[in-house]
């Protein structure tokens, strides 16, 4: 096989690879029955891993360019004739397509299996207005996921999804109130403190140390919310340890306030156990948590979620419950589906297995 990667062309190996295999099936160098080299020896003349090649293979199913047989391997079933003469005719306009650099290692393959299958299952339901929370599948899921993988206990009833992080701090600064000072981290994501300025809230800058906010700076804030990044905070990368976030609740408990827990990509820590939140410890404390699967599965996944403590859905509801959910309820389906299937539990354990062996080189 004449094919080569190309490290430099903003391409996935696996796209390359891909489509290199097309054009020799399209051109006839493997003809309709004709069974493809092994995994193992494409991976070995490339030079790409076998995960790579079947990542290749799956998409050449998903297109219909060849067919898995069991126990004997790939075989095209491709034929030109196959194909309408429109289609023929289309082949002759030119179309120039700019490569792309996707910042995500979700398996393309699987996206496109489980957007096929909510067409295929869910039918014209996609095509309604999604209920102002956001659908009630894809809440379950979601507090289904979090009570199995980081010890989050909360119903669906508060879960609130919303089109990413910035959205879901807009709504928590008209929950709270302009009244109150937010203390946020020294430095921080830039949005955070451009949303909450933005609706008149006055926010005081806290300047982290080596393990989150210190003590001493928490002791002189006039502030009665702390928004905290307890894991991997941007920009500066701090993670805090066990003894912060407790010290960050007995704060919160000390003066009745309330934590705003920015849990950003949580999910991709190298330890085999998820990290500890803050709204799982809480007790009389009032968290609010935020998390988005836009680090998780792709830049293009604008969504988010937004869990409240108990004792304020009944005011989120009456305050906030007017606004209409800012994701499109196809796209909800299409994470509920990947959430129950497991798929996207998978793709984060293989994401952490990868980084603790690049620790341990």
């Amino acid at each position: 096989m004449n094919y080569a990667i190309d490290q430099n062309a903003g391409i996935s190996a696996y796209m390359q690879l891909y489509n290199q295999l097309v054009r020799d099936i399209t051109t006839g160098i493997y003809p309709f029955g004709k069974k493809l080299p092994s995994k193992r020896t494409i991976a070995a003349e490339v030079g790409v891993s076998v995960i790579t090649v079947e990542h290749t293979l799956a998409m050449l199913c998903d297109e219909g360019y060849v067919e898995p047989r069991e126990r004997s391997g790939y075989f095209v079933i491709y034929r030109e004739s196959d194909f309408l003469t429109e289609q023929k005719a289309m082949s002759s306009v030119s179309v120039v397509r700019q490569p792309v650099h996707v910042d995500s290692e979700f398996p393309y393959t699987v996206m496109a299996r489980t957007i096929r299958r909510v067409l295929m299952d869910y039918g014209d339901r996609i095509l309604v207005r999604s209920p102002n929370h956001g659908c009630s599948e894809l809440r379950n899921e979601i507090s289904a996921y979090l009570a199995r993988s980081r010890g989050i206990l909360v119903e669906p009833s508060r879960v609130i999804i919303g089109s990413g992080a910035e959205y879901l701090y807009g709504l928590i600064a008209q929950l709270i109130g302009r009244e109150h000072i937010f203390a946020i981290e020294n430095p921080c994501y830039d949005k955070i403190p451009k949303v909450y300025e933005s609706m008149g809230i006055t926010c005081e800058r806290l300047s982290l140390t080596a393990d989150g906010i210190a003590r001493s700076a928490l002791e002189k804030t006039h502030a009665t919310v702390l928004h905290v990044t307890p894991f991997n905070s941007f920009p500066s990368g701090i993670s805090v340890s066990i003894s912060k976030k407790k010290e960050y609740l007995r704060w919160a408990a000390s003066r009745n306030a309330i934590l705003v827990e920015d849990n950003y990509d949580s999910e991709l820590t190298v330890l085999k156990k998820a990290e500890d939140t803050l709204f799982s410890m809480a007790a009389g404390v009032r968290v609010l948590y935020i998390n988005t699967f836009s680090k998780t599965i792709a830049p293009s996944m604008r969504i988010g979620y937004l869990l409240l403590p108990k004792d304020m859905t009944e005011r989120f509801n009456e305050r906030l419950g007017f606004y209409s959910c800012t994701v499109p309820l196809f796209e909800q389906y299409v994470l509920a589906e990947l959430l129950h299937s497991g798929d996207f539990e998978r793709h984060i354990n293989r994401v952490r297995r990868k980084k603790r062996r690049m620790e341990q080189t």
